[in-house]
């Protein structure tokens, strides 16, 4: 009988599964509130996608400090042997570029809006810095990347899932447990 992968902490599996459930809930947030009219309701939805990003930036530092004080456990040899190599590199190729994507999205958005002109006001109660200075020219050239980091991010996401349930359904390899919470 094999011996079960190692598990991450607790709290690992907290920051994973809360920053999981946000960044679906903003992506399609965002998806949602594009496609509005002008409106109170669509004004609305902007700022608490912001707060949501801002959040969302916090939850991903504090993830990442976590990440770099706690050392995820390792892949277990049998499931590290198996997997072909394009699938090692792919694992943690994915792995850095949704951590950089964590960042990315979330900063390019409050570039956006503070180029635009239109400020971040965390929770309706503190107005954060402008990330630059204000610029219809900035802001031009910033809106499209916004839109397209956070489409990355989506896909990205998607091959992450897809990937978590090959490992569960079709390997059979226990490997989803390790991020699963639960009883240890």
């Amino acid at each position: 009988m094999p011996t079960p992968p190692q598990r991450y902490t607790r709290t690992a599996m907290l920051l994973h599964w809360v920053l999981a459930l946000a960044l679906i809930g903003l992506l399609g947030m965002g998806l949602y509130m594009t496609g509005l009219p002008f409106s109170p309701q669509r004004l609305k939805l902007y700022n608490w996608h912001k707060w949501a990003g801002i959040t969302l930036l916090t939850l991903s530092a504090l993830r990442l400090l976590w990440r770099a004080t706690h050392r995820p456990p390792a892949l277990p040899a049998a499931i590290q042997n198996a997997m072909p190599a394009w699938q090692r590199a792919a694992h943690h190729g994915t792995h850095h570029l949704l951590y950089l994507l964590f960042f990315a999205v979330p900063l390019i958005g409050w570039a956006y809006s503070s180029a635009a002109g239109f400020p971040v006001v965390f929770l309706g109660l503190w107005q954060l810095p402008d990330f630059v200075p204000a610029s219809k020219e900035l802001a031009e050239a910033i809106k499209p990347w916004h839109r397209i980091t956070a489409y990355a991010l989506a896909g990205l996401i998607v091959l992450h899932v897809a990937a978590a349930l090959k490992h569960q359904f079709i390997d059979r390899d226990g490997l989803l447990a390790r991020m699963w919470p639960g009883p240890r």
